[in-house]
């Protein structure tokens, strides 16, 4: 069987300054594409029988700039970003100037508020589950690799739950801008086979 290949999206203004970037649909900066081409070289090296792909463009884009012309990706809305709901566009400094210590994976976010309600972190784990499901399902059906294009936090989520670890446990695992990562198994155990991997 394949590996879950998980890809962060190259940089965006954002992700270079810090701030939360859930749902605010922003492009890749000059040097984020710049990164996303260079994630071509490791991918071509994979198996990749199937590719799921957050719909913002920054994650779409990088998928678009480091597979092969013409290969298939399917849009999948699990893979959103966390919805940071109040707190979007804010960086860590800044919410914890009105919250002392605030802790992302701790204290989550406000969930509030018709414009930007926010999400749970059990929600972000509960769509992980779904994705995973998806993923695995077809990594059986195909015996490639199946390849993620999504976005930092929900990635770390995602792979605490193949883990078998609560969502909380994301924290743990940084993950940088367009870098690759895989999930295999050993003995049948789901397993880190490569972590935050930039491209050469």
């Amino acid at each position: 069987m394949g590996e879950l290949l998980l890809i962060r999206h190259g940089e965006t203004e954002w992700s270079r300054d810090g701030r939360h970037t859930g749902r605010t649909d922003l492009p890749l900066t000059p040097e984020g594409e710049r990164q996303a081409l260079a994630l071509a070289r490791p991918l071509a090296a994979r198996r990749i029988t199937h590719v799921l792909c957050s719909p913002l463009q920054r994650a779409v884009r990088t998928a678009e700039l480091s597979l092969p012309r013409g290969k298939g990706v399917t849009l999948e809305p699990g893979l959103l970003e966390w919805d940071y709901g109040a707190y979007e566009g804010l960086t860590t400094e800044g919410i914890q100037r009105d919250r002392p210590g605030w802790d992302l994976w701790r204290d989550g976010v406000p969930t509030d508020g018709p414009e930007r309600p926010g999400e749970t972190l059990a929600q972000v784990g509960k769509r992980c589950d779904q994705v995973l499901a998806r993923a695995i399902a077809a990594l059986e059906r195909t015996g490639g690799d199946v390849a993620l294009f999504a976005h930092g936090h929900v990635l770390r989520v995602l792979t605490a739950r193949r883990l078998g670890q609560p969502p909380r446990d994301g924290g743990l695992y940084r993950l940088d801008t367009a870098t690759l990562s895989t999930l295999g198994t050993e003995h049948t155990r789901p397993v880190i086979t490569g972590w935050n991997i930039p491209p050469r």
